[in-house]
């Protein structure tokens, strides 16, 4: 697939930008600290999630954490694999505890 240069938009010297779309949502991003909290939580939830599933999920989330951290871990020298390989010792750390609460729990 090619890449296609869309047509530029033509800015005329003497047009104001408060009503252009773009330059408003820009300002508002960088402008207005409300707009920025609403987008700071990407993931939430859902309500009718138990503890269960959130376990289970934060079990499995972690797995895929200290198997990441361990890949760019490996490829490291040095410090920066000593700091690395501390970061998938504590990811494994908080797996065990999320596995601890799952064999503790009475319905698994």
């Amino acid at each position: 697939m090619r890449y296609q240069q869309q047509d530029a938009v033509e800015f005329v010297p003497g047009e104001s930008l408060k009503d252009c779309p773009a330059a408003r949502r820009a300002l508002d991003f960088h402008l207005l600290p409300e707009a920025q909290a609403s987008k700071a939580e990407p993931f939430v939830a859902r309500a009718d999630l138990s503890m269960l599933e959130a376990l289970n999920h934060a079990s499995e989330l972690l797995r895929c954490a200290g198997a990441t951290a361990y890949e760019a871990a490996d490829a490291l020298k040095g410090p920066q694999r000593d700091l690395a390989f501390s970061v998938v010792h504590m990811v494994n750390l908080a797996r065990s505890m999320v596995d601890r609460s799952l064999d503790a729990h009475p319905q698994r």
